[in-house]
């Protein structure tokens, strides 16, 4: 079957990019009355307002709300999760991933659940953050369909340089919400993003009857459930206050942030280093570690029996520490263990990569895990983290990215980034006169 969207019809616009491009400037320089905005769409111009309002940055990049265990977790439960396959048959049929556009299901509140087409458009997209787990509201990023359809109920197109966001503006996109069939509350939207051809009035039509269908499918569902006979309730457990996210922060710091949310509270504590250490190795290593396993990551295998009654010592301390900071963090014994998943802000990180969002995965490295830690497992982690976004951004990120990279501490030295991005620049670019310079005095410095 043909891709819906091979028809590149594309839309008239009501001004220039130019002039769209140059009122916007001027909005955001606070030049509120400035005339070109009166040629903007109202739907466009009220959206900046809003968006100024927010105080949401012209080149801010997504906020992740959802990790990707959280997501998971979360997608499942929720209610367009039953009509998800519905969306790809009526919005990506044949090849998906050749298909021109992506297509994004988020909830109400903007988050973006389901991200799925072509596979070259997927990874420009992923660049600037359109990923399944970011925030894609209107307070968080500006102009933008999925975020603009929210905020007004009803479907809407926004074409590149309307958006708010500089950095979404090269691609376009149409959105609608998705209705819950008897309350009418909003339970979501569906976007298509991609070049002119998500904004026709094709696309708008398709993106449209999609919402209908899909608010026609779950009326259909409930009312079936309705109809079958009640199964008996049972009465749940009583809850107690159990964490519902720990975050070992690790990235460009050596004394640990753990921070510890749940229902009705939220801890943030400080870790000394030796502390940052077994607990960031009881996090990576999630299936348990032997006391000699432990001592070895932590010591070294050099340090010998030394390292057992010492790794003793410092165990007993971290208990100490976590029952009160947050108790149901105490590690087990027998292999050491967290009863409690614990996330780090470097998996974060690997997991942002996984997704393609490259340049939102490099505003999350903060630096190196543990910088001054000698610790063996620490230092092994370290690297992996390191290599992994080297090895990723190399691979698919775009020119910007790489040059944003090539300014870290990790990069500063990297030849071979530096020439890549080189190779990447196009003929006249005034940033080739500086990678040259910086490639020669690596070069002469070996």
């Amino acid at each position: 079957m043909s891709s819906p969207w091979s028809q590149r019809r594309e839309v008239s616009p009501e001004t220039s990019r130019l002039l769209i491009e140059r009122a916007h400037e001027e909005l955001v320089a606070g030049n509120a009355a400035d005339a070109r905005l009166r040629d903007v769409r109202l739907l466009v111009r009220d959206s900046w307002r809003r968006s100024l309002d927010s105080l949401v940055g012209a080149e801010a990049l997504p906020p992740l709300d959802l990790t990707a265990e959280e997501l998971e977790g979360y997608r499942r439960a929720h209610p367009l999760a039953a009509v998800i396959d519905m969306v790809r048959g009526l919005l990506l049929p044949g090849e998906a991933s050749e298909s021109g556009v992506v297509v994004a299901v988020g909830d109400a509140a903007g988050r973006l659940l389901w991200v799925e087409g072509d596979r070259n458009v997927r990874r420009l997209t992923g660049d600037v953050g359109f990923v399944e787990g970011a925030n894609w509201s209107e307070d968080a990023v500006g102009t933008a369909a999925p975020g603009t359809a929210i905020t007004l109920d009803r479907s809407v197109q926004i074409t590149g340089a309307e958006h708010f966001n500089r950095l979404v503006q090269p691609w376009s996109c149409s959105a609608a919400p998705v209705h819950d069939p008897e309350t009418r509350r909003i339970l979501g939207v569906i976007d298509v993003t991609g070049g002119h051809e998500a904004v026709t009035p094709q696309a708008q039509l398709l993106v449209d009857a999609t919402a209908r269908a899909i608010e026609g499918e779950l009326l259909v569902a409930r009312l079936r459930a309705r109809a079958e006979p009640p199964r008996p309730a049972r009465r749940a457990p009583a809850r107690r206050a159990e964490p519902t996210r720990a975050t070992l922060r690790v990235l460009g710091r050596d004394r640990a942030q753990l921070e510890v949310t749940g229902e009705g509270f939220e801890t943030v504590s400080e870790l000394g280093p030796r502390h940052a250490e077994l607990l960031l190795m009881l996090a990576v290593h999630r299936q348990g570690l032997s006391a000699e396993r432990l001592g070895d990551l932590v010591y070294g295998e050099s340090a010998g029996d030394a390292a057992s009654v010492t790794l003793r010592a410092e165990m007993v301390r971290l208990r100490k520490a976590l029952t009160t900071a947050a108790p149901a963090l105490v590690p087990e014994s027998r292999p050491y263990r967290l009863g409690v998943e614990v996330e780090t802000d470097a998996h974060q990180v690997l997991s942002l990569l996984d997704r393609g969002a490259h340049r939102v995965a490099l505003a999350a490295y903060r630096g190196d895990v543990l910088p001054d830690s000698v610790a063996p497992g620490v230092e092994e982690f370290r690297d992996t983290v390191r290599v992994a976004l080297r090895e990723a951004l190399m691979a698919e990120a775009s020119v910007d990215v790489l040059l944003a990279f090539a300014e870290t501490d990790a990069a500063a030295d990297d030849i071979e980034l530096l020439r890549l991005c080189l190779s990447m620049l196009p003929a006249r670019s005034p940033r080739r006169a500086g990678l040259v310079t910086r490639i020669e005095r690596l070069e002469a410095d070996r």
